[in-house]
């Protein structure tokens, strides 16, 4: 079987996918990517992968879309307004990217599409092409409503294409059901793909005190530096913990002198880095949401924009979790997040429910299955 994957130019769209994508080949199918400028992360994935799109970057697409609202930022939003501004983005980057993904559906022979709900194109193709589909969601954001609010930018493609509407598409749900995702579909183990990387051979064992991670995801520190942690930088001065700054090569100036106590890393893949950390902060972001869950980390979320909200409010929910605005942080909301032993149950009691689902290996019959039954 061939089975054509794609998505976004975002780790935090594509990523998600490399563990579905890696148990389809250890089981003998053969496996492409198809997507659009940048593409070194996803080569460093190890799969093949085609270009498609009109050479321009996700960030040169936004520009020209969006203009002056092209913010990750966005106090004052409702996720209404969050999301609306998203589908309109991501349908005018989705044009280009047309014609190559309905070139290499058919010339490759691909037997089901797998795409993040994202990518306006490929529910366009699997209608055009008659190709069993699959919307592999990144997050508890559902990804049937997402694909349908974005197609509602996209008509004038369906038109010129001449086909009514978005494939029916079956969900494949990374949440347990406690955290989101589409109701109906697939629910699959949620495995990290964070990339490669060095990993400081200090961090494979536990420090002589509590350490807490700090990261704030691939995009955010791109568009809006480290702003969002300044208040924690200041606050963990009177906390007894290590702080390990994630933020990769982020301009850290604007933090000012770092307390003895926070300490900045190099690039670390965010899985290995959590299995020697006993909380997380961040910024809300799926991925970095759903990689601590997996560890059975508490966490402390502090959102700023795109699906963030949405992921404070299902996590918290959880009790798993506490959120904040960036500029109310203190060293009792720190305290709590590494001795409050009702988070640590929470966050445990998720991971247990994260384990129990199918691994990725185990959800290929059912992928192979919906392939068969819709040709």
């Amino acid at each position: 079987m061939r089975i054509l994957f794609t998505g976004p130019p975002s780790a935090g769209h594509l990523f998600p996918m490399i563990p579905t994508a890696q148990a389809l080949r250890a089981a003998g199918h053969e496996v492409l990517f198809a997507s659009a400028q940048p593409l070194a992360a996803l080569r460093q994935a190890g799969f093949p992968v085609v270009e498609i799109g009109d050479g321009r970057t996700m960030r040169e697409m936004f520009d020209a879309s969006l203009g002056d609202e092209v913010r990750y930022v966005s106090p004052g939003m409702t996720t209404d307004q969050i999301l609306g501004r998203a589908a309109r983005g991501f349908a005018y980057a989705s044009l280009p990217a047309v014609p190559g993904l309905l070139d290499v559906a058919e010339s490759w022979g691909a037997d089901l599409l797998v795409y993040d709900s994202f990518q306006a194109a490929a529910p366009l193709v699997a209608a055009k092409r008659k190709i069993p589909s699959v919307i592999q969601n990144f997050g508890p954001t559902p990804g049937l409503g997402m694909v349908a609010r974005i197609a509602g930018h996209f008509t004038e493609a369906y038109e010129k294409y001449g086909v009514e509407g978005p494939a029916e598409a079956t969900p494949l749900n990374v949440v347990p059901a406690s955290l989101g995702g589409d109701p109906e579909g697939l629910r699959m183990r949620y495995v990290p793909y964070n990339g490669g990387g060095i990993v400081p051979a200090q961090l494979l064992r536990r420090g002589s005190r509590p350490r807490i991670a700090v990261t704030l995801g691939t995009v955010l520190t791109e568009m809006d530096g480290v702003r969002a942690i300044t208040r924690l930088t200041e606050a963990a001065a009177s906390v007894d913990a290590e702080f390990l700054l994630a933020v990769g090569d982020a301009d850290l100036a604007p933090l000012g002198t770092l307390p003895n106590n926070v300490r900045p890393l190099p690039w670390v893949p965010l899985a290995e880095l959590l299995t020697a950390s006993d909380a997380l902060v961040h910024h809300g972001g799926s991925g970095t949401l759903l990689t601590a869950l997996q560890a059975g980390l508490p966490q402390l979320l502090l959102p700023q924009g795109a699906d963030h909200f949405t992921n404070a409010d299902a996590l918290t929910a959880t009790g798993a979790a506490l959120s904040s605005a960036s500029d109310d942080v203190d060293s009792a909301l720190l305290d709590r997040l590494i001795t409050d032993p009702a988070l640590r149950e929470a966050a445990v009691s998720l991971r247990a429910e994260n384990a129990a689902l199918p691994s990725p290996a185990e959800t290929v019959p059912a992928l192979e299955a919906l392939a068969a039954a819709k040709r």
